[in-house]
């Protein structure tokens, strides 16, 4: 098993169901995790595994349409990843989101969803 780990992402969206949050910039923190069997081929081509610049490309991509809540975009993640790599047995996403609204409050809310699939 092999898994490509995506840690500590940064970018601002409009997420969240107040409308506040959807007219101002808020920081979120990604760190995904997306395992699959190891290729037979020994790792001799970026064909022999999953492309961590496409991974990304995923993520900035779903993160970038606004929606209420931080499930939403875990779960669209997850089923494109899954979609664009049927090979993949597992993916664990975290969002966090870094400047909660919520009075007085210092540190940071997130989601996490973690999906096997079983072929």
């Amino acid at each position: 098993m092999l898994t490509i780990d995506l840690i500590d992402l940064v970018f601002h969206a409009q997420h969240g169901i107040y409308e506040e949050e959807r007219k101002v910039m808020n920081t979120f923190e990604v760190n995904l995790h997306v395992s699959f069997p190891e290729m037979e081929s020994g790792f001799e081509t970026t064909e022999d595994t999953i492309s961590y610049v496409n991974l990304y490309a995923i993520v900035k991509q779903k993160i970038s349409n606004p929606v209420f809540l931080l499930e939403k975009i875990c779960q669209d993640i997850i089923l494109k990843i899954k979609n664009q790599y049927p090979v993949v047995t597992e993916i664990r996403i975290t969002i966090y989101k870094l400047q909660a609204p919520i009075e007085n409050f210092i540190g940071k809310v997130g989601v996490t969803m973690h999906q096997v699939f079983k072929d």
